[in-house]
């Protein structure tokens, strides 16, 4: 079992010509791949998605890192590159400030118009004049008894 499980390992890791040799920046590029999205598959990371283009960011990924620039830097190039859109979570920026706080303000908006509702004691119309709770009164009872049913129950007709 374990053996299977080591090859089914094996098989998802990327070709090892393409690792980089230092095992430290090997692993900052696979956390670097984690956080770009494919722009093929859209909802994959890179270090998920089997898409051509997937695997040529993960070489530039790995490039950028062994030519010694930082995350910071390597996320820079490709937004460079390819926009913010790229990363998983984009950070917050005057560009995108409408889509962080938009949700906030939908919530906050929600809860004011609750509030609202609640001091007006849950009335959304006004109440009715008199004349109007005659008019009604007076509908009720010619409905009822305009729909009262007839009388079920044996009758005396000859059959």
């Amino acid at each position: 079992m374990a053996l299977a499980a080591v090859l089914c390992l094996g098989a998802a890791a990327a070709d090892p010509a393409e690792r980089l040799a230092d095992p430290h920046q090997e692993a900052r590029a696979r956390n670097l791949f984690r956080q770009v999205r494919c722009l093929v598959c859209q909802n994959e990371s890179i270090d998920d998605s089997e898409a051509d283009l997937a695997a040529d960011l993960r070489r530039v990924v790995r490039q950028q890192v062994a030519q010694g620039r930082s995350d910071a830097q390597v996320r820079a190039f490709l937004i460079e590159r390819y926009g913010e859109f790229v990363l998983f979570k984009p950070q917050f920026s005057p560009g995108n400030a409408v889509l962080w706080l938009t949700p906030f303000a939908i919530v906050g908006l929600g809860g004011a118009l609750m509030i609202v509702f609640r001091r007006r004691g849950g009335a959304l119309e006004a109440p009715l004049s008199p004349e109007e709770v005659e008019r009604l009164a007076a509908s009720r009872h010619s409905d009822l008894s305009a729909t009262v049913p007839p009388q079920a129950g044996p009758t005396n007709a000859p059959e």
